[in-house]
């Protein structure tokens, strides 16, 4: 009977749901939030233009963007219990200190156990407002200091950079933030967006669904690639050695890191946008180096790009982190910054018509059997 079941592992290829939000198509390389390609979002729009795109399905005019922005800034301070949280748990992994304080936040702020679709879009907007000045402020105390209070003067991408570092950005380091939060702020059913889909189907609260996507979001398979092309590229050491680095790595059949992705067949549609940003960023810290072995890597790949081993954004994502001497074990929450109006837009759909999410497994056990007392095993 169950001979004839397919088996799609690990979902592969399986629609579950329709998404008015983002639009992907791997053959071409194409990536499009709410019908806007992602090349014109990054060029000319703003990461809040984009939350209220997704959020709340159009690009916002001058006085909605000027009421929405006005809600995100006066949204960033979270209650000092949570920082108290903070202080005693923080020598953990960030990501793990950035899911306990946003479970903090949910016991903290009554507002968040409500579930209607205005209560997550309200809360989704504070959530997104509060997840920067979390990870600023856990960076702050583990390194024995207090945490910077947000500026209100300051866009999303800024005060982040000012709550992480303690000083103003420059305008071009402050848009490439910007652009980093635009790229990553939304995509389709990847694994955190799909867990945080699975609990909101449940009838849980946004801010449950947000700790099962950072969960998620946390696993190496995941968020993690940023840092291991950090890793890769501290490894190669100089421009010179990317080639024989790729060579070794594919001759042993293993990854080279930041080269192939799930969804796209093609080149990555975000990662000429981080690209010139590391190439600018490198120029002005006077580390150009970082972005000639990135290009080296590229390069070497080239012959395995019909393989479908195409750069993908986080190759770049890492370089720039490192260039503003942000600590590794922080990509990964940055990505999370980004990908909060991905995350809350993808909950507000799954709530319209909410179905609980429960595939099937196929079973390949043993048949039925007899019970064995204890005395006779």
């Amino acid at each position: 009977m169950t001979d004839n079941v397919k088996i799609n592992r690990g979902l592969k290829g399986v629609y579950f749901e329709r998404s008015g939000v983002s639009d992907i198509d791997g053959a071409a390389g194409t990536l499009h939030y709410r019908g806007y390609s992602i090349h014109d979002l990054a060029t000319h729009a703003t990461f809040e233009e984009v939350c209220h795109l997704l959020m709340k399905g159009e690009l916002p005019n001058a006085s909605e963007l000027a009421a929405f922005d006005a809600e995100l800034r006066s949204a960033r301070s979270v209650p000092e219990p949570v920082l108290d949280i903070i202080r005693v748990c923080k020598d953990g992994h960030p990501m793990d200190v950035l899911r306990t304080a946003v479970s903090a936040l949910a016991a903290l702020e009554p507002d968040s156990l409500e579930t209607g679709e205005e209560a997550f879009l309200r809360n989704g907007i504070r959530l997104t407002a509060q997840v920067p000045t979390l990870v600023a402020a856990h960076e702050a105390i583990r390194n024995g200091r207090d945490p910077v209070a947000p500026d209100d003067s300051l866009s999303h991408a800024a005060n982040w950079l000012w709550m992480l570092k303690g000083e103003k950005p420059s305008e071009d380091a402050a848009r490439l933030a910007d652009v980093d939060f635009v790229l990553h702020a939304e995509h389709g059913a990847n694994a955190s967006s799909f867990a945080a889909r699975v609990t909101v189907g449940t009838e849980a609260n946004l801010h449950g669904a947000i700790v099962t996507a950072l969960s998620t979001l946390a696993g190496p398979a995941h968020g993690g690639a940023a840092e291991d092309v950090m890793k890769m590229v501290k490894e190669i050491g100089t421009p010179d050695k990317a080639a024989e680095y790729v060579k070794t790595k594919r001759a042993n059949r293993e990854a080279v890191t930041g080269f192939g992705h799930r969804v796209y067949r093609a080149e990555d549609p975000r990662a000429r946008h981080m690209r010139e940003g590391v190439r600018k960023l490198g120029e002005e810290m006077g580390a150009p180096e970082w972005y000639e072995i990135l290009q080296a890597v590229v390069e070497a790949m080239k012959p395995y790009s019909r393989h479908g081993l195409n750069v993908n954004v986080d190759f770049y994502s890492g370089v720039i982190y490192q260039l503003h001497g942000i600590p590794m074990d922080l990509y990964v929450p940055i990505f999370a910054i980004g990908r909060m109006p991905g995350w809350v837009i993808q909950c507000i759909e799954q709530q319209r018509g909410n179905i609980l999410i429960r595939p099937l497994t196929l079973y390949n056990g043993l048949e039925p059997r007899g019970w064995v007392p204890i005395e006779d095993r």
